[in-house]
């Protein structure tokens, strides 16, 4: 391993103080003994492509969920896990660095010490074997940053990957590997558990969900370590901003924040915040909005804005904006279809369609000319990253979005149209200061309790499982513990480029995009004219420890009603209460009660689960 890895930190007063904070664990964590109660085999949320899913998945496919109980807990079915041998688990960062992404080796570390005491620091090893110990992990316990181990963002896809991490395994022989990351990575560890499976290798793998984008949610995961860090020291940045702007009343700032393929993190910000203005990704897509939409949308609230005298403003973006706008994505596209034929970078304008040269030619010169030149950084003419998405926190959309509206604003003022101040604009890119932060108090706790299960899933013996916790918006106390099979929540998407072609994907998780009928977006909506009017900034401040708002979590969370797992128990229970009632013996009047009512609860479902209803074709 790399000496730079594992060595003590220099802390400051406040690291120091915050490396003696002893996260929380829920009850059904605590102790010496927990119960493990299997619920029944799961399914792909997305039923027309369980078949690809299961045929893909052998192994992995169909396993139950697991729920983690208290010793005490009068649960029939549940097994308490007795056997505790002496376990080597290996750990590994994948994707980019997370704050509290420390705490999940700390929690896993910590498990393997009550419940192995006499393995203490030998039951955990990450990545080329750094043996972690409690004096190493001293320095680290509540910090930002993936330094402890490093991270990386190499796939463990192809086969010479998979292969060099099967050998990897058996030569350490590991017991466990637990991947630590978002979608691409938790894809990356069902496809490894399923060849492990397959090879008969006693290596179990599990995933953690973990990534800065909060953008891995699904029935079972609520939302991700580090995404509750990231939105409250991103929003106490815009809202420095909202106050700088009311403050000099004469600037527009455009602020692109992190979210490639959702804009997560820009909904929760402006929930946070309150700026003038977002416009996210997700509500560009769904309504076809063109640049010169967006452009109009932003001109029109500028010019509103200054009928009331107000010449400032705050606008907040996702950086995966700029794959929403429909004739962007499209010319996105052509310029990576050529690339992929081997048309070299300087011949790209020449090969493009009318419509696409069109479009290239619209773009302001100074985007043009970064595209053009060979020696500065190729802004748009990019190469698609690992998950064939252009690069998008090089591309600058924050100063496309400027310049346009200012065209767009001196062009109405030569037309008398507009008749305010001159449109000044300040741009700003929040995609890294955010990334190394100390953890919040909530996501100390979160990847800790993360960590502790992902040691009871490797001692329940599971493989391809995903750590869960869910009543996530209420106490530690309250939280459910429970492990879900990551093939369970992949889906199979179709892709189409150029007229008629269309391919299946393979199963993969996929992000989860902003819901545009959920509670969290119709909370934005009804305040979207007070922000954009009204300045109604708010500054949640430096994120707290202690005292009050130590303990506040993301809006986007405390609004939805989410605990699947809750319900899905609460489901059991009641098919449970139905047995126990129904049974040989029961009057004639009680059992046709109970098939009319469950001949109709079927219907009614199968029509809500068939491939129709998702709005997907059955392959």
């Amino acid at each position: 391993m790399d000496s730079d890895y594992g060595i003590p930190r220099e802390l400051s007063d406040l690291q120091k103080l915050r490396s003696t904070y002893q996260p929380h664990v829920p009850p059904c964590l605590q102790g010496t003994t927990v119960r493990v109660e299997f619920g029944d085999a799961t399914t792909a949320a997305d039923s027309s492509g369980a078949h690809t899913i299961s045929r893909i998945f052998l192994h992995t496919y169909g396993q139950p969920l697991a729920h983690f109980l208290r010793a005490t807990a009068k649960v029939p079915d549940a097994q308490i896990i007795t056997s505790h041998p002496t376990i080597r688990v290996g750990l590994v960062f994948c994707g980019r660095q997370s704050p509290g992404g420390h705490n999940v080796i700390w929690g896993l570390h910590d498990a393997l010490k009550i419940h192995n005491p006499n393995s203490g620091s030998d039951g955990l090893f990450a990545q080329k074997t750094l043996e972690i110990t409690d004096d190493i992990l001293a320095t680290y316990k509540n910090q930002g940053g993936y330094d402890l181990l490093g991270r990386t963002k190499d796939q463990i896809r192809t086969t010479e990957q998979v292969n060099a991490a099967l050998a990897a395994c058996r030569a350490l022989k590991l017991d466990g590997l637990v991947i630590i990351g978002g979608v691409t990575s938790n894809t990356d560890a069902a496809h490894l558990a399923e060849v492990f499976a397959e090879a008969k290798c006693s290596t179990k793998v599990v995933g953690v969900p973990v990534t800065s984008n909060g953008d891995l949610k699904n029935q079972f995961v609520e939302s991700n370590v580090g995404f509750d860090t990231i939105c409250k020291v991103n929003s106490q940045l815009i809202s420095n901003v909202c106050t700088d702007a009311f403050s000099a009343e004469k600037y527009y700032y455009f602020i692109r924040l992190m979210g490639r393929k959702a804009s997560h993190v820009a909904l929760e910000c402006t929930l946070q915040s309150h700026p003038n203005m977002v416009i996210l990704g997700e509500e560009v897509a769904a309504s076809k909005l063109t640049l010169f939409d967006l452009t109009k949308r932003i001109c029109d609230a500028v010019q509103s804005r200054a009928e009331q005298d107000k010449y400032h403003g705050v606008i907040l973006l996702p950086e995966g904006l700029i794959e929403s706008i429909p004739e962007v994505y499209a010319l996105l596209q052509e310029i990576h279809g050529l690339l992929r034929q081997g048309v070299s970078v300087d011949n790209i304008s020449s090969q493009l369609s009318p419509w696409a040269s069109a479009l290239f030619e619209f773009l302001p010169p100074f985007i043009r000319k970064q595209v053009c030149h060979p020696t500065h950084l190729q802004i748009l003419l990019l190469f698609p990253e690992s998950d064939d998405s252009a690069q998008l926190s090089q591309i600058e959309t924050e100063k496309l979005l400027a310049h346009l509206v200012e065209e767009e604003m001196n062009k109405r003022t030569k037309e008398g149209t507009y008749k305010g101040k001159k449109f000044n604009a300040i741009c700003h890119f929040f995609g890294y200061q955010a990334r190394g932060s100390l953890p919040s108090k909530f996501d100390c706790d979160y990847a800790f309790v993360l960590g502790h299960i992902c040691y009871h899933i490797l001692a329940a013996g599971l493989n391809g499982y995903l750590a869960t916790v869910t009543n996530l918006k209420h106490p530690v106390n309250k939280w459910r513990c429970g492990a879900a099979p990551i093939t369970a929540m992949m889906t199979v998407k179709r892709y189409g480029r150029g007229p008629g072609a269309s391919f299946i994907g393979k199963p993969a998780l996929h992000p989860a995009t902003v819901d545009l009928t959920g509670k969290a977006y119709e909370l934005l909506r009804k305040n979207a004219t007070k922000f954009l009017m009204e300045d109604v900034y708010r500054n949640p401040g430096p994120l707290q420890f202690d005292g009050p708002g130590a303990d506040s979590k993301v809006v986007t969370l405390c609004v939805e009603d989410q605990d699947y797992m809750g319900r899905i128990k609460e489901l059991k229970e009641y098919l449970d209460k139905v047995r126990t009632i129904v049974k040989p013996g029961c009057s004639q009047d009680v059992l046709k009660a109970a098939l009319s009512a469950m001949a109709a609860v079927t219907e009614i479902l199968s029509v809500m689960s068939s491939p129709a209803s998702n709005g997907n074709t059955p392959f």
